[in-house]
């Protein structure tokens, strides 16, 4: 997979998308050049997501690849990570302070802004295109993430229907980069 215009890659996990466990999927997400993985598997409990983080640890150890927690800053403090991606209605500014690198996904202009003031070192936007993860729900389209980058000196990721087709399309929009989902736990 290959980034258009530099754009950074980040996985975002759904193992239930990934044909072998979880942590032997992550030497293939290296090799197509993502360096960062948000751990999300939000249907786990604390418990078993932070046995499922402890195994993806030391697989993205082994690769080089960094691994963000997502939604449980306990599993990041108890594996001495200092990445953590956050729902909004999770954020504090406490923990933005706590943490090296928080993110958390935004929707709107004023969630951005809401971001913006706990502190956060990037945001998530989305979602751009449709996304069977969003059945439904129209998407938001590259102008919305247009709109976001022009108000905000944060790096904008695109996350919703993201395939590399995609990217030189997103690249135009002033985003940092794009989360992928689907593409990246079927490589």
């Amino acid at each position: 997979m290959s980034t258009s215009d530099a754009l950074e890659l980040i996985a975002v996990t759904a193992r239930a998308l990934c044909p072998r466990p979880l942590w032997e999927q992550i030497p293939r997400i290296r090799q197509a050049d993502i360096r960062r993985v948000i751990l999300r598997e939000k249907d786990l409990s604390a418990e078993d997501y932070t046995a499922l983080a402890e195994k993806v640890l030391l697989a993205c150890e082994a690769c080089g690849v960094e691994l963000m927690i997502h939604q449980y800053p306990q599993t990041a403090r108890a594996l001495g990570l200092s990445s953590l991606h956050l729902p909004l209605g999770q954020l504090s500014e406490a923990l933005c302070r706590e943490f090296a690198m928080v993110g958390s996904s935004v929707h709107s202009p004023e969630q951005l802004e809401q971001a913006e003031r706990c502190g956060v070192s990037y945001v998530t936007a989305g979602h751009v295109f449709a996304t069977a993860c969003k059945p439904g729900l129209p998407p938001r389209g590259v102008a919305f993430l247009r709109e976001l980058c022009g108000r905000t000196e944060l790096p904008v990721y695109a996350i919703g229907g993201i395939t590399p087709e995609r990217l030189p399309e997103l690249a135009e929009s002033g985003v940092r980069g794009a989360c992928i989902m689907s593409a990246a736990m079927r490589l």
